[in-house]
């Protein structure tokens, strides 16, 4: 019997300073990576999905951006001083 499946990860890579495209107002956005892993036997083996967003901490919409696009934010400093460049993988709450 051969067990496999998947396991997400989300890690928070910056919070940036962002006019929200669903609020309009200008707020604290969440910059988050979720990694899809295939799983065999419980044990994450390799990557075969990844997804980059932001989502607005005042109104919480959630857009879909590029991996260039995630690479230009972070690399831009839009955080500001004190703002996290790379998160610790946070359990999603739900498994496939």
């Amino acid at each position: 019997m051969i067990i496999f499946g998947t396991k997400g990860y989300l890690y928070q890579l910056a919070i940036l300073t962002l006019v929200c495209g669903g609020c309009g107002n200008p707020a604290a956005h969440t910059l988050r990576k979720r990694v899809t892993k295939f799983t065999l036997f419980f044990v994450p083996l390799f990557p075969f999905s990844t997804k980059y967003a932001t989502q607005c901490t005042f109104c919480g919409t959630e857009q879909k951006v590029t991996k260039e696009q995630a690479e230009q934010l972070t690399a831009h400093g839009v955080g500001g001083p004190g703002a996290p460049t790379h998160g610790q993988p946070q359990q999603q709450p739900y498994q496939h």
